[in-house]
């Protein structure tokens, strides 16, 4: 091999190596130093108690960080992979929709089911252990069936362990500091986004050359995706603790899968529908990207920005909706969206479609942790899997028709239309979360 050539390799090894080791280092610091507690001047006692994530929140942090790797080392292949083994853009669809579809059903099952047995970690090791089981199922698809069937198992492993992990992360947490935890834990997770899409592009550029055809380049990326969902299961196996919940049939009888949960909680939920409507699918934004001038070859480094800024704001984002309530949180957070969905109607130079995604990875941040965590604080402890499962069912369902509204405004009007619609959505239901959902009193939950 030419000098030159072993010089830029040994670059792109250097590159793959220290990437995460100074991600890693930041986000511990961030960790070390957070002071986002609570409205009022704490001793130094109560801060050291607070700052500490605890076992079980960092070792999900971990497990969450390593499958979201193996899953975004997979994920942007699937339609090229696709592609390669034959398959259309129809089949493409098809997978995508049964595979989200799937995930949104088994989330109010396992949920309920997670509640009524009084278990969370044996019900998120089985979903960490099925999806991580698709990588090399993946690797060995010859049709493009194989794909689909690969996609939904992953989607059943999803489906079944996040509620219970949601309500594992919540029991592990003080009500105070829920939003700092599930902030961490959306950290990790888009850490885990932003190591994968790299690590994709550094092993293309290394196979690509030894590979007969481009189906065999993918499967031997997915193989190498096998490694982190592998340590993924085992560090979940072995470093997570079951926290002991009373099972919900204790209290006299086993609970209905559409449970009677607090009101504010179906209100909450709603609401969170309805801004859902307006939250299509992220494909329509980087449509749009592509309309107003980003080149193609730079979509993934535009992808790869914006889960860092995900990364780099949800805990601090977390914390703060710890400090002035989940709600106000909440509708800041929407009315960024608004902002964002507004620009994207108007935007026009390439420029702007870069700020934007800056700024919608913000609105990640401030919503992904205070959503999860004003779920944990609006229910009672024994019935937090059934409530998450059902958020995540709700929200799910309501994806479909969204992106199908989406769609059908900018074919049938325009895209700026379509962006506007988003954007007064998303303002209408921010205004009726701050009116119509009561917030929970402090110190009413566990």
């Amino acid at each position: 091999m030419p000098r030159g050539e072993l010089s830029n390799l040994a670059a792109r090894k250097r590159c793959a190596g220290v990437f995460p080791a100074r991600f890693a280092s930041l986000l511990l610091r961030c960790i070390r130093g957070s002071r986002f507690y609570g409205g009022q001047a704490l001793n130094d006692s109560e801060r050291q108690r607070r700052s500490r994530l605890g076992r079980n929140v960092v070792a999900l942090g971990w497990v969450s960080l390593l499958t979201d790797t193996s899953t975004e080392i997979v994920y942007p292949l699937v339609p090229l992979f696709l592609t390669a083994l034959g398959a259309g853009p129809l089949f493409v669809g098809l997978v995508e929709g049964v595979a989200e579809t799937t995930a949104s059903v088994l989330k109010a099952v396992a949920g309920w089911w997670s509640d009524r047995l009084g278990h969370r970690k044996r019900i998120v090791v089985a979903g960490y252990t099925l999806s991580s089981a698709t990588r090399p199922l993946m690797a060995l698809a010859i049709w493009p069936w194989h794909v689909l069937a690969a996609r939904f198992i992953d989607r059943v492993g999803k489906g079944i362990r996040t509620a219970p992990r949601d309500a594992l992360l919540a029991a592990s947490a003080e009500q105070q500091g829920r939003g700092r935890v599930f902030g961490f834990h959306r950290a990790m997770d888009h850490a885990g986004a932003v190591l994968g899409p790299i690590i994709a592009f550094i092993l293309l550029g290394e196979v690509s050359g030894a590979s007969a055809t481009a189906a065999d380049t993918y499967r031997a990326v997915f193989w190498v995706a096998t490694i982190p969902a592998v340590f993924a299961v085992a560090t979940l196996a072995v470093f997570v603790r079951e926290v002991a919940v009373p099972p919900a049939s204790n209290r006299g009888s086993a609970p209905r899968l559409l449970a009677p949960l607090d009101r504010r909680f179906y209100r909450y939920l709603g609401v969170a529908a309805l801004f859902t409507l307006g939250n299509s699918s992220d494909a329509f934004l980087l449509l749009r990207a592509s309309e107003c001038g980003v080149r193609g070859e730079l979509i993934p480094l535009l992808w790869a920005m914006l889960h860092v800024v995900k990364s780099a704001t949800s805990m601090p984002a977390g914390a703060w909706s710890d400090r002035i309530g989940r709600k106000p949180a909440l509708a800041a957070g929407w009315g960024v969206y608004a902002v964002v969905y507004l620009g994207f109607a108007v935007a026009r130079a390439d420029w702007q479609i870069w700020t934007l995604f800056g700024l919608y990875g913000v609105y990640f941040g401030l919503t992904e942790g205070a959503e999860k965590a004003f779920v944990a604080d609006l229910v009672e402890p024994p019935m937090r899997a059934t409530a998450y499962g059902l958020h995540g069912f709700a929200v799910g369902m309501v994806a479909l028709p969204a992106s199908l509204l989406m769609g059908w405004l900018w074919t049938a009007w325009s895209a700026p239309a379509a962006f506007l619609v988003g954007a007064v959505l998303a303002l209408v239901a921010g205004g009726l979360l701050l009116s119509a959902v009561p917030a929970p009193r402090s110190g009413q939950r566990g």
